[in-house]
């Protein structure tokens, strides 16, 4: 069943839906102040914001006249990213290129590119590159955005109450520790997963309704003191026009329902059941999303139109219970079908209390550009599913650049997404079939067993983060592109947190060239104070690379001696004049927590 679920999948996951429009998107002007510049290994270019870009296309050609193609990052997905600058590592030292940047107003179309600009990545030498952080450690500093807290995907909670093993670990119990562990260590709030009306919910029983099994879902989810975003799927084979239309090694149906009514009545008795089980306050501060990634064949076997009805019938069914309930979507794929709902939305009076969308590979785009064009300012923006890659079984979820990828991402949402939500929790995870292997490149940032991969060590990362952020100053080459940094103070400890990344995945087992010496500058910082640095980097914090040699599934005791193997290191740095020296490969990521000294 597996092979049969993964062929389907691989045969239909890029074929996107409808990208038909009754509107136009704006014709938006190319960036101005174009600029590219070569450093050892890499490109950085950099360019002026667009007003109305949810984000930009990077160009590349060589030779004075040749073409300009854009710049393949490898993610497997959208290659557009939301801001400058940007750092080209898939190029061939002491080549020259050329590079432009489009303007883009939607996923799927891109404007004018700008006028092109040289540069000329360097070859080489045997020092690595020096990047200064500077630390305004005085400032009064702002409040620090938290994107990964609000929320966290999960395989379908029903799996919460699955006795069965998987490489001898329950699976039930597995999942629930995973996502306790989510909200006591990283202080995650809410869980987003799909199929809360997939047959094993058996929501729908003779005439009526049956909402017990989700009452024992939901019950344990806050039990944990987490909450659930209700994604509004699949479809009750009872309700079903066409139950053949399924997707999954466990077989969601996808079909449209055969009555619109029968769906909205069945929505409505949900959240009816929600409020009155749990309280009409607790349900309030719920989300409600509608589907899953409609604009794929692969998860909807309707049209768009009837995809929107189904939004209409939905949104109408949770607002008859309280208008004041939350209601998204179109938690699409790709950051697709963003600009089709709220166009649709604005001219039927439809409300849209959040935005919903996913990309992997990438940063998430800025996609306030579309609410503002259609008059959804104020509405929140929900990024459902996002990770380093949309490949199931992908040996780089394991890896540490998976991990730091993590961190470039969330930095990058801070300040304009509400919930940056990493897919998923735990490698407990059987979409294409339950794991063969403990280390199988599955979508968990946890692995069967419990232990903490690269990403979920990121995680922590952040989680160590002052609640004041503070600015911080880049220079060099990569500074600011291929380096970045996050700087915190509390009321006794600044913490700053760095990385080296390129979002070029084909080079997730390191390069040495894009090594860099970073000094990070604190200039005002108690010299009484002592240093230390966190590390994640490839054979420290590495489960991966502590995991070579053992078998397919681990016994308990090896389990045990990996988790040991496969922390982060922590090791005392010294300050010399406000100031400490590192090495940072790439990837690789070191929080350096800087404290009053202890007598």
């Amino acid at each position: 069943m597996q092979n049969d679920a993964k062929t389907d999948w691989d045969g239909r996951i890029a074929l996107r839906s409808d990208e038909e429009r009754e509107f136009d998107f704006p014709d938006l002007d190319p960036p101005k102040e174009v600029s590219a510049v070569g450093g050892v290994g890499q490109v950085t270019i950099d360019w002026s914001p667009v007003d109305g870009a949810a984000g930009y296309l990077i160009l590349r050609g060589t030779g004075e006249r040749g073409p300009l193609e854009p710049v393949d990052h490898h993610s497997g997905d959208v290659l557009s990213v939301p801001a400058p600058p940007y750092v080209d590592t898939t190029i061939t030292p002491g080549t020259p290129y050329r590079y432009a940047v489009a303007s883009v107003p939607e996923v799927t179309v891109h404007g004018r590119p700008s006028h092109p600009v040289g540069a000329v990545p360097l070859v080489p030498g045997e020092a690595s590159p020096r990047v200064t952080a500077t630390v305004d450690v005085v400032a009064e500093g702002i409040e620090l955005p938290r994107p990964w807290e609000p929320m966290v995907g999960s395989e379908r909670l029903s799996q919460l109450l699955c006795k069965d093993r998987t490489g001898g670990h329950e699976i039930g119990s597995e999942l629930e520790d995973a996502l306790r562990r989510m909200h006591d260590e990283i202080s995650v709030r809410t869980v987003r997963a799909h199929a809360i009306f997939h047959d094993d919910t058996h929501v729908i029983s003779g005439s009526g309704y049956d909402f017990s099994v989700v009452d024992a879902i939901y019950d344990k989810l806050l039990s944990i003191g987490l909450r659930p975003v209700v994604e509004l799927g699949f479809m009750p084979r009872e309700l079903a026009s066409d139950p053949t239309k399924t997707v999954f090694e466990y077989g969601a149906i996808i079909s449209p329902p055969a009555s619109y009514q029968d769906w909205h009545d069945l929505v409505r008795a949900l959240v009816q059941h929600l409020v009155d089980r749990y309280g009409l306050d607790e349900v309030l501060t719920w989300d409600f999303e509608v589907w899953n990634e409609a604009n794929l064949e692969v998860f909807w076997s309707g049209t768009k139109a009837e995809w929107l009805q189904l939004y209409d019938v939905s949104v109408a069914a949770v607002k008859s219970v309280d208008p004041r309930l939350q209601v998204g979507g179109p938690s699409s794929a790709a950051a697709g079908w963003v600009d089709d709902l709220l166009a649709h939305a604005k001219r039927l009076g439809t409300p849209v209390d959040f935005v919903s969308t996913h990309t992997y590979g990438s940063p998430p785009l800025d996609v306030r550009a579309s609410l503002e064009r259609h008059g959804f300012g104020d509405a929140r923006v929900l990024w459902t599913e996002w990770g380093v890659t949309p490949t199931h079984f992908n040996p780089i979820n394991d890896s540490v650049f998976s991990g730091v990828f993590l961190l470039r991402g969330m930095r990058s949402a801070a300040g304009r997404i509400d919930a940056l939500s990493y897919w998923v929790a735990s490698d407990h995870f059987e979409e294409l079939g339950r794991p063969p292997r403990l280390l199988h490149g599955g979508f968990g940032l946890q692995t069967v067993g419990g232990l903490a991969k690269p990403r979920y060590h990121a995680m922590t990362l952040l989680s160590r983060l002052g609640p004041v952020e503070l600015p911080v100053n880049l220079t060099g080459d990569g500074g600011g592109s291929l380096v970045e940094a996050w700087a915190s103070r509390d009321r006794d400890r600044i913490a700053v947190l760095l990385w080296n990344l390129t979002l070029d995945q084909t080079k997730a087992a390191g390069a040495s060239e894009l090594t860099r010496t970073v000094q990070v500058q604190l200039p005002g910082v108690d010299p009484s104070w002592e240093a230390k640095a966190t590390t994640l980097a490839i054979g420290a914090g590495d489960i991966a690379e502590a995991a070579v040699g053992l078998g397919d599934w681990p016994s308990d005791a090896e389990l045990a001696e990996l988790a040991e193997r496969s922390r982060m290191v922590s090791t005392p740095l010294e300050l010399h004049d406000g100031a400490v020296e590192l090495s940072l490969p790439m990837p690789s990521a070191v929080l350096l927590e800087l404290t009053p000294r202890r007598d």
